[in-house]
């Protein structure tokens, strides 16, 4: 798939002139729309046969007909609505008319033909949960999770007709309903909301990435905006999930992907205008270089254009939303998401590559229409300014983001890279010291979405060593540090692995989600006593996160390290908490004079990890390569 060829027959691109036909309507995107929105504009594409020169009608109490547009194929229209805020709900037909040519007895005559298709408004019901600090989101790849429906597996009329558990390239059956029915896992752990990877059709062949062929099960290759596959059980299924979730006290974030398209989506098959992605002469792939884009001081067009524009990989074109028209289409798939499944946030994919005026468009529609919307950017970037750039930020620059926050690559690459360091200068534990020192780029750092592992990166327990000592460490970290902390699956029960030789390795399968498994991690009897020790950890803390204010939303005040060990505080005016963190492989004891400052009336503490009570908060037992989640007492 990585061949010139195969990049210009993706772009196939041909309209054939000739006499006026009778139009039809095969499709309307979106699919429905809502009354009540606080943007009374909408645009419609309206895709078919022979639209050109049609005439369009509707007619309804409150919707105006803006504009029409014709584009270079003729199989499309483009039409501007304006929905009156008094419109009520119902449904209403959309009439194209046309004069054609037809031959009657030997006599050309023009007659004038007509295509309808009813289209929906509905009402806006939808209120979407805040997403913040108080949260701990779970990550989950559906495909990879649980089957709680074998007949949806493989359907053969689809690109990718195989389904095969003992393949790692190919899909595995995991579905929708099998995350339902384990929500109770969820809850028990103490998740607070589930991040899914993408559930929106990806109807993709197979394609040959490093030698061998490989399935779309990941879902970054969307071919129809308006349908969840229907290997993940479709539309109805996710809307279950969600109201199930919801019942239990589960919000749902979706993964966004506006920077590229699957190449068997349905409108590349039949393109509206050929800018609807980005073109080159030859096959251009992106640098993924992202000071290309921030670089505003010394940085060259080239080197931006290539990076913005060039193409993720060669079966994901990319999309050219400086088009306005592909803009209009994101956007508004964007609003019906949240308004038709009730969704609670948005993680975006490969934020850094989109066109970033785009992409603040994107993010302030959603949120004049769901202002406490959680809008979370992926840039796998390594520093701190990098990161803040792409978000809201303190930084003195020409542009400024609207997106609230950023997945925090550069928390995730200071915990992985200290918790392997001996503890020297800079080194070891001061990286995570450091790390919370460049807060000061961000706008709102606790919305930032902190990761110890996720779909992309090696798996926690194996970067760690297979260490419990320094696996406790960093879940101490996640769950006490400042941001919206994200756990991927089967962290919790010591899932490992690398990727390599690839992706798959971290990708492995949830034992217990198939029927027939060997082995249930679902539950305490499945699994190991190490794995039972993990899981009892993280629950032990996320539960106890769940109630404290001062995790998560306090101040974050950190003290530099000293003799190996790192101490900082999470304090609000209900709570002191205090971290104690060793690096060092001697145990000590820890005079802490040097605290008062956080410390101040409090005399003893009670360790929320083993229930152990200190009795002398002046000094502290610290065994080596422990830590310690102490809440102070008077």
């Amino acid at each position: 798939m990585r061949k010139t060829s195969t990049f210009l027959l993706a772009l196939c691109f041909l309209f054939v002139e000739g006499f006026a036909q009778a139009p039809s309507i095969q499709r309307i995107d979106p699919t429905n729309w809502y009354v009540g929105m606080k943007n009374p504009e909408l645009q419609l594409l309206i895709y078919g046969k022979d639209l050109k020169g049609a005439s369009l009608k509707i007619s309804y109490p409150g919707i105006s007909v803006r504009q029409v547009y014709e584009v270079e194929n003729a199989n499309y229209l483009f039409v501007d609505l304006y929905i009156a805020p008094e419109t009520k709900a119902g449904t209403f037909e959309i009439e194209l008319s046309k004069s054609v040519s037809v031959k009657k007895k030997k006599t050309i005559v023009n007659e004038t033909v007509k295509a309808t298709r009813p289209y929906e408004l509905k009402v806006r019901d939808k209120h979407p949960q805040e997403v913040n600090a108080g949260d701990l989101i779970y990550l989950v790849l559906p495909d990879r999770f649980s089957n709680g429906d074998p007949s949806n597996d493989k359907f053969a009329d689809m690109a990718d007709p195989a389904s095969d558990r003992n393949n790692p390239f190919l899909r595995h059956g995991g579905d929708l309903l099998g995350i339902q029915n384990h929500l109770d896992y969820f809850t028990d752990l103490g998740a607070t909301a589930l991040w899914l990877n993408p559930v929106v059709e990806n109807d993709q062949p197979q394609t040959d990435e490093g030698g061998a062929m490989r399935s779309a099960y990941h879902g970054y290759g969307f071919t129809d905006h308006y349908a969840v596959d229907r290997r993940l059980g479709g539309n109805a299924a996710y809307k279950s999930l969600i109201d199930a979730a919801h019942a239990r006290g589960l919000k749902i974030i979706q993964d966004a992907v506006y920077n590229h398209v699957g190449i068997n989506h349905w409108i590349l098959r039949d393109l509206p205008m050929k800018n609807w992605l980005h073109q080159w002469d030859t096959y251009t792939n992106t640098s993924y270089r992202d000071e290309s884009v921030f670089d505003l001081d010394h940085g060259n067009k080239s080197d931006f254009n290539v990076q913005q524009n060039g193409w993720f990989v060669p079966f994901l074109p990319d999309l050219n939303q400086h088009n306005p028209f592909v803009a209009n289409y994101l956007i508004q798939h964007a609003l019906w998401t949240v308004e038709f499944f009730g969704i609670d946030g948005w993680r975006v994919d490969t934020y850094q590559y989109n066109d970033l005026e785009f992409m603040n468009r994107c993010n302030n529609a959603l949120l004049e229409e769901y202002p406490r919307m959680f809008i979370t950017a992926e840039n796998a970037v390594n520093t701190a300014v990098s990161q803040a750039f792409f978000v809201r930020n303190n930084l003195y620059l020409p542009f400024k983001s609207t997106c609230p926050s950023p997945n925090d690559f550069v928390f995730y690459n200071a915990i992985n890279a200290a918790l392997n360091e001996k503890c020297d200068w800079g080194t070891g534990v001061n990286r995570l010291c450091t790390m919370l020192a460049q807060d000061i780029v961000y706008e709102d750092p606790s919305l930032n979405m902190t990761f110890l592992d996720n779909h992309d990166q090696n798996r926690f327990f194996s970067m760690v060593g297979e260490d419990m000592r320094k696996y406790k460490q960093g879940i101490a970290f996640l769950l006490t540090a400042r941001g919206v902390p994200q756990l991927y699956y089967g962290t919790e029960i010591l899932m490992k692995n690398f990727k390599n030789p690839s992706d798959a390795e971290v990708r492995r399968d949830f034992p217990g989600g198939w029927p027939g498994d060997s082995e249930n991690k679902f539950t305490a009897a499945g699994r190991t006593a190490q794995e039972n020790e993990a899981f009892d950890f993280t629950k032990k803390l996320a539960r106890y996160r769940k109630t404290c204010t001062a995790l998560q939303t306090g101040k974050h005040t950190q003290y530099l390290p000293k003799d190996g060990v790192y101490v900082y505080f999470r304090h609000d005016d209900s709570k002191t908490i205090m971290v104690v963190m060793s690096q060092s492989d001697k145990d000590q004891t820890l005079q802490t004079g040097r605290f008062d400052e956080n410390l101040g009336a409090f005399t003893k503490g009670k360790n929320i990890l083993d229930d152990r009570v200190i009795t002398d908060i002046r000094q502290i037992a610290v065994p080596a390569m422990s830590v310690q989640v102490i809440e102070l007492m008077k």
